[in-house]
């Protein structure tokens, strides 16, 4: 199993392409298009969102400490004369510039049962854009895969930072090994699920050569994975083998 190491020029690289995509999709549809993955939403809803989650995330990520946030306060004013598009345009430049300059290593709060470092939250950005970036195109009828070392790297953070971390969309009790393969990334993943708990498995040290024993397998694309596990696409759109309701116990967001 090969496990991408993935680092903030990594992640800012990949911002840098789907933000302006981001920005391309949202140019070209209405804003009241509705955004067919995220219901109830119009593209101006998903764009003032994603500005305002950038400025959230610029004062967490730029405060220099570990402390807890008081509150998440991710809303913005929409200014007279100013489009969602504007807004987002604004606050993407802030983030990125912020980002360009900031150690990852740096102290920064995260939600996740991680180190607190700045490095989580270009992570954590690329894949939100990544993510709606996806959605925005979908908007207009196109939807470009996500690229397949960031959609891996994207699989990655869910089962190794949104699962940990109590944020699966459905509560329950699941048992058993789930194993997930990226087809054109050359990645595997085996996530043991027990109850409410999961743990991420390395292969190469916990199982040597033995059998895995996992009761559901996925295979895909990469980006097929990550958007199945957001809950962008069904599982149905992937090859499934074994018990298929263990599979709601990964969905996120």
């Amino acid at each position: 199993m090969s496990r991408l190491h993935a680092t903030k020029d990594f992640w800012l690289g990949a911002l840098r392409i789907d933000g302006p995509a981001f920005a391309a999709a949202v140019a070209e549809a209405p804003p009241e298009t509705p955004v067919l993955s995220c219901p109830g939403w119009t593209v101006a809803d998903l764009t003032v969102h994603l500005g305002g989650l950038y400025y959230w995330v610029h004062s967490v990520a730029g405060a220099g400490d570990t402390a807890q946030p008081a509150s998440r306060d991710d809303t913005v004013d929409l200014p007279a004369g100013v489009t969602p598009l504007q807004l987002w345009q604004h606050q993407y430049d802030q983030l990125m510039t912020l980002f360009d300059a900031l150690d990852p290593e740096a102290p920064a709060w995260n939600w996740a049962p991680q180190p607190k470092k700045a490095g989580f939250w270009a992570r954590r950005m690329a894949h939100e854009t990544a993510v709606h970036r996806w959605d925005a195109q979908l908007a207009i009828a196109a939807g470009d895969p996500i690229e397949a070392k960031l959609a891996a790297d994207g699989v990655s953070e869910v089962l190794d930072t949104w699962l940990p971390s109590g944020r699966r969309r459905n509560r329950g009790q699941w048992q058993g090994v789930v194993h997930l393969t990226a087809t054109d990334a050359a990645q595997d993943w085996y996530l043991r699920m027990r109850g409410e708990g999961v743990a991420l498995l390395d292969t190469a040290t916990v199982f040597g050569h033995d059998d895995h024993h996992a009761r559901v397998q996925v295979t895909g694309s990469a980006s097929d994975l990550l958007l199945a596990l957001w809950g962008r696409v069904s599982f149905d759109t992937l090859g499934v083998a074994g018990d298929r309701s263990l599979l709601e116990g990964l969905r996120v967001g």
